[in-house]
């Protein structure tokens, strides 16, 4: 009997990893225990030797999004990868076999949990925004997702699932997330027009989670970030906040077929906090 998110057997890439406090770690092993197929894409040879540890049976794979040419060589890797994987299964499967399960050959769904910005000149306000540390984060956080699904769409199954991570909004003028917020914003842009144009030619479905404040590796490197975090635990209605579990959770969801119906939207993880800014208790504590 299949499991109702009916992911068994299909085959997923997942951008992103760095280590198990990522949300790309939990998609990953989320996925797995619904025994699906994962292939990884980190950015450089060193995280890679540390993901191994962390995942022995994948395969893992280099990609810096930065530069085109390697997002031209992953994909050529990819499409070996994938190969090499249907001749093994021809090798051992009959036709009806391979018929019933060809989406293996093809990934279902992508997750692009991709996202840098240097603050290595201190935090600003926001017009004095240095020019390159901008371009380079608008590149790397959200030009990415493009670069990549075009690349791969013809690796992608024709009703394949793209998940990107996003922020629970973009229009909160929060200085300590410095320029990454506009940047958000041209990202969930980029769905629509993303489903749009794949629409010529598939059911291909882009989406994205859009968490609350989340204890990560990338996040404790943010100026100021743990204070807004220990806000965040204060207006939230339940006063916890959201984990990496929840937020990976959801992508499995956008990743499955059962969502189907979703897509070019982004769908917002933060346990009720945007309802609860005007929270007696924290009224009362700013007004003593």
């Amino acid at each position: 009997m299949s499991s109702f998110l009916k992911l068994e057997s299909k085959r997923f890439l997942v951008f992103g990893i760095a280590n198990k406090k990522s949300v790309a770690y939990q998609i990953a092993s989320m996925l797995l225990n619904e025994n699906a197929e994962v292939d990884l894409v980190v950015q450089n040879e060193s995280i890679a030797d540390k993901v191994r540890l962390l995942f022995p049976n994948q395969s893992i794979f280099i990609c810096n999004v930065e530069n085109e040419n390697s997002i031209i060589s992953l994909v050529d890797s990819l499409q070996k990868h994938l190969e090499t994987l249907r001749t093994n299964k021809s090798d051992n499967s009959n036709k009806s076999e391979l018929d019933e399960s060809g989406g293996c050959q093809l990934y279902s769904g992508l997750v692009h949990s991709i996202a840098f910005a240097d603050y290595s000149g201190g935090m600003k306000p926001f017009y004095a925004t240095p020019k390159q540390a901008f371009l380079q984060a608008m590149d790397i956080s959200c030009f990415s997702l493009v670069a990549i699904s075009g690349h791969l769409r013809d690796l992608l199954a024709k009703d394949a699932s793209v998940v990107t991570i996003s922020i629970s909004t973009t229009r909160m003028a929060s200085e300590n997330y410095g320029f990454m917020a506009p940047i958000k914003a041209a990202l969930d842009s980029s769905l629509a027009f993303l489903t749009k144009s794949f629409s010529e030619f598939s059911e291909i479905r882009f989406n994205a989670v859009a968490p609350g404040l989340l204890k990560t590796s990338a996040s404790a490197g943010i100026p100021g970030y743990a204070d807004s975090y220990i806000y965040a635990e204060q207006a939230i209605p339940r006063k916890k906040a959201i984990s990496t579990e929840e937020a990976a959770a959801t992508a499995i969801f956008l990743l499955s077929p059962r969502s189907s119906g979703i897509n070019a939207q982004k769908i917002i993880v933060d346990a009720g906090m945007e309802i609860n800014y005007f929270d007696k208790n924290i009224i009362k504590k700013v007004n003593q």
